[in-house]
């Protein structure tokens, strides 16, 4: 699964479990056959594993946010450490400058702490790291601009150390290293947190191409109160926005909007109306929400994308998650939507978001 020169699979790797299943962490490694090596930060654990492909195609899979083979690993104190930042990164580029990479990312193992030395010094070791690769390396400032099947080195420092691999974003899991950047949501212009969600599931798609392109027309189930919706047409999208509650009033007359208060289960677009793509953050049952999906994607476009938050509502157990979400899946397919990827993103709660194309038109 790595991307990196060796002529074997690594066998260590640096896997994120979301704070929201800590209490199934033990599960999800014995889902993967993993070892556990040891524990970093908050979400972090060193594993060891027989068969890498087990962290993409089993069902413990979607439980892991992020996912990166340890290249390169140094334990240390790095506040204790003499010239931490210069000796990490002299070791880095020794190890990994001759490599074909797109970019160098670093990131603290633990980002959301309030104490901000390691976020200071993530930075400063790509910094510096950044002076002693090729230049095209230097030069890749976008970090959602990177290829996604083309490799980075992602890098991560904490109390514990360094420990960096390379890989390419989309089998990691994000452009950025852990997975997707901070996005503020206690701003007083932000409607609600679903925006971020939003925010995060499309960067993924960057991931999983197609991108719907700007002026591309949404059709959004379970709008209210807005936080989704204003996320689409901040990016320029076309939305039509179906609840049976009413939009936040800040988005009255916004530009691009068609905000329709009443049932989905109802609803039939106008004659001649089809969508680019199809989002649902609908509460209650995801089957019940699924069916109202499937029903209206006969009105999308071929081969439009399906953005489908699987809410999870009474499920306690690690076996009722993983049965509830095959369900849907299994469902979905019969319904014509082929699966692309389902994930736990940073800012879902107990819920997934499965992303589908519309197959067979």
């Amino acid at each position: 699964m790595s991307t990196s020169s060796h002529s074997k699979p690594s066998l260590t790797w640096l896997v994120r479990i979301p704070e929201v299943f800590v209490e199934w962490r033990d599960e999800i490694l014995q889902g993967l056959g993993a070892e556990s090596m040891k524990r970093l930060g908050k979400d972090y654990d060193v594993i060891r594993l027989s068969d890498p492909s087990v962290l993409f195609d089993s069902d413990a899979a979607k439980f892991l946010s992020w996912k990166l083979p340890i290249d390169h690993s140094w334990p240390c104190n790095p506040a204790k450490t003499d010239s931490f930042v210069e000796k990490a990164a002299q070791a880095l580029a020794k190890k990994f400058a001759g490599e074909s990479l797109q970019a160098v990312l670093t990131s603290a193992l633990d980002p959301s702490s309030s104490n901000r030395y390691y976020r200071t010094l993530a930075s400063n070791l790509r910094g510096r790291a950044l002076q002693l690769f090729p230049d095209q390396v230097a030069q890749q400032s976008d970090v959602e601009g990177q290829h996604p099947k083309e490799p980075s080195l992602f890098c991560f420092v904490g109390k514990e150390g360094l420990f960096a691999g390379m890989q390419t974003p989309v089998l990691s899991g994000g452009f950025h290293a852990g997975g997707t950047k901070f996005i503020k949501q206690s701003a007083p212009e932000v409607i609600s947190r679903a925006g971020a969600k939003l925010a995060e599931a499309l960067h993924h798609l960057l991931l999983l191409p197609p991108m719907p392109p700007t002026g591309s027309h949404w059709l959004e189930l379970g709008a209210s109160p807005g936080g989704m919706t204003a996320e689409l047409l901040a990016r320029d999208y076309q939305v039509t926005a179906i609840d049976r509650a009413p939009l936040d009033a800040r988005l009255k007359n916004a530009k691009g909007l068609t905000a329709i208060v009443g049932d989905a289960a109802s609803f039939h677009p106008p004659s001649g109306v089809r969508y680019d793509a199809i989002l649902s953050d609908m509460n209650g049952d995801a089957s019940h929400s699924l069916a109202h999906v499937i029903r209206l994607s006969r009105y999308a476009k071929p081969s439009a994308v399906v953005i489908f938050t699987v809410k999870l509502p009474g499920s306690a157990t690690y076996g009722e998650v993983n049965e509830k979400v095959a369900s849907v899946i299994t469902d979905a397919r019969k319904g014509g939507l082929r699966l692309l990827q389902c994930k736990h993103l940073t800012y879902n709660r107990m819920e997934f978001t499965c992303f589908f194309q519309i197959a067979g038109k």
